[in-house]
């Protein structure tokens, strides 16, 4: 298979005086402004023509009903299997596990080979997902850029030699110390979504030639997806400065959570081709050809990562912030103040997944905060949500 090579973009990371981690530590104060969520459109043309839909109840609620998996270490990415069994991969160690669903036995798949990560660093073996191929795609920072991997996957392999060796679909994407991005999703379209960062380097976010900051569309050979903004192009938005979370809601429409830096961390509705506003702009600044966000929150009320879309509402995982937050929609607003549930109950959340029983799957992340100790403590917890 002919991968197709982008060139990546050479810059200096600027170290700046915003957020030093993905969890913006050094940023925001103890007195930072609450959480905002007004409702205000995008714009666009995401749902025109759509029937009216009925909002969701002001009030939710977010039951953890049981333990799927312990003891995991740096989980990020999760993907479910056809049958209900799942994937799961560590960031540090490039290790992807299985876990059964029936009885949660969790056993090594196989390790993706040339991952890149250390202690404190953001990259390393980032987000999964199910092709419409049935094969497995990965995320991956290597020795020189972000890129991402397909690989089979078999079952009826013995422990460990379950994952095939991986085949690049896509490079290019810039890396760095922070700033990664590294969610990946496909789509109602089967094509495949790809979140980045700005690698620390804030001034990509808004050079249209890089692909660090924004949001690529591409099938799953890594061309270029029909209807792109450009048709020669991956991109579909741009000026984003940490994209982790991507979810799809009834009407087809992409939501996306977005790492902020002291001030306002950001869950955005996405049109192809429009401007998000980073550096220039943090949050709801109303400034001309920049999308404001639908809802944003101080940044020590988040950190957001992982994001699903279920029964009517958007549900976002937070780092720093150590809850799920619960978005009611309306449309392309938002209906109500976001709710928060598990405050620091289970520490860091990463990764939010809509199982295929409607359920939610949960992913901690205290082990990427501590290092990587010998026995993970990380856990995926399965919710009952409404």
């Amino acid at each position: 298979m002919r991968a197709r090579a982008v060139t990546a973009v050479t810059a200096a990371l600027l170290l700046t005086a915003g957020c030093s981690s993905e969890d913006h530590d050094g940023g925001g104060t103890a007195d930072s402004p609450s959480s905002s969520a007004a409702a205000s459109g995008t714009g666009g043309s995401a749902g025109e023509g759509s029937p009216a839909e009925e909002p969701p109840p002001d009030k939710g609620s977010a039951k953890v009903a049981a333990t799927v998996a312990e003891g995991l270490r740096t989980p990020w990415g999760l993907v479910e299997l056809p049958g209900g069994d799942l994937l799961v991969g560590s960031r540090d160690s490039g290790v992807v596990h299985h876990v059964a669903a029936d009885g949660g036995k969790v056993t090594e798949a196989g390790q993706v080979p040339g991952v890149q990560s250390r202690p404190g660093n953001e990259g390393g073996l980032l987000g999964l997902a199910l092709g419409p191929d049935e094969m497995v795609y990965a995320y991956v920072t290597s020795a020189s850029d972000n890129r991402i991997v397909r690989m089979t996957y078999d079952g009826t392999e013995p422990e460990g030699n379950r994952l095939g060796a991986p085949d690049t679909v896509f490079r290019g994407i810039p890396k760095g110390g922070r700033h990664n991005g590294g969610r990946i999703a496909f789509g109602p379209d089967k094509m495949l979504y790809v979140g980045t960062g700005e690698a620390g380097d804030p001034e990509l976010a808004q050079d249209e030639e890089s692909l660090g900051g924004k949001i690529l569309r591409m099938t799953p050979d890594g061309e270029p997806a029909r209807g792109n903004p450009d048709a020669g192009s991956v991109v579909y938005s741009y000026g984003h400065r940490n994209v982790q979370g991507l979810a799809w809601d009834d009407e087809k429409r992409l939501w996306a959570a977005e790492f902020g830096d002291q001030e306002w961390d950001e869950l955005n509705l996405i049109e192809p081709g429009e401007n998000y506003g980073w550096p220039e702009a943090e949050g709801k600044e109303n400034l001309a050809g920049m999308v404001d966000p639908v809802v944003q929150w101080a940044t020590p009320d988040a950190s957001p990562s992982g994001i699903a879309y279920a029964d009517g509402s958007v549900w976002m995982a937070s780092l720093r912030g150590e809850r799920l937050w619960r978005i009611p929609l309306d449309s392309t607003e938002a209906s109500a103040d976001p709710e928060a549930f598990l405050d620091g109950e289970y520490g860091r959340l990463r990764t939010v997944l809509r199982a295929s029983d409607g359920d939610l799957l949960l992913v901690t992340n205290e082990t990427d905060l501590r290092g990587t100790p010998e026995e993970g403590d990380d856990r995926i917890l399965r919710l009952e949500v409404s």
